[in-house]
């Protein structure tokens, strides 16, 4: 079977509730464009910088994920995720998705769908047309989901959205 012959998996977040947006930017990519190899599990899996503006005043916290709806599975591939991370902070530099992550409160990593707590740069199979890496910041109006290490992104992501204030979106591409 060919990969590439299969439909071009949807917008997750088409299927949402829908909530004002605000800005997203990356010094690493800009929306739409190839993400660099550095960026992909095969490389140096850094992940890419994040800055973010605009957000509801009433934000208290953010929820950072990247998703790969184009994964051949059912369900797609979580790459990342930062919850609780403090309403006072509005950018991630480069490469701060490591295991240690060391980002002021209580932010921690939920486990990604690779085992790991920490982000999972791009994989594709070799191959395969480019998928989309799309990274989202969701403000949310509570300082903690009240989660622990043990919680999957996907419940992560269900939590977060009865506390959802706005959500930003920024999207990359990668081909092996």
């Amino acid at each position: 079977m060919n990969l590439n012959d299969r439909p071009l998996a949807p917008n997750p977040y088409d299927h949402l509730p829908q909530f004002p947006s605000f800005s997203l930017s990356s010094p690493d990519f800009n929306d739409g464009q190839a993400l660099d190899k550095k960026f992909s599990a095969t490389d140096q899996n850094l992940s890419p910088a994040l800055e973010w503006s605009g957000f509801p005043p009433e934000t208290e916290s953010f929820l950072i994920t990247c998703f790969d709806p184009d994964a051949p599975t059912p369900a797609g591939f979580w790459h990342w995720c930062i919850q609780d991370l403090d309403a006072n902070t509005t950018s991630l530099p480069q490469g701060a998705g490591a295991s240690d992550l060391e980002l002021d409160g209580a932010a921690f990593h939920a486990v990604n769908d690779s085992g790991s707590a920490a982000y999972y740069g791009p994989n594709p199979p070799a191959g395969d047309r480019p998928h989309r890496y799309m990274f989202a910041v969701h403000a949310l109006d509570v300082p903690t989901l009240e989660l622990d290490d043990e919680a999957s992104i996907t419940v992560v992501s269900f939590q977060a959205l009865f506390h959802t204030l706005a959500r930003a979106t920024i999207t990359g591409t990668f081909q092996q």
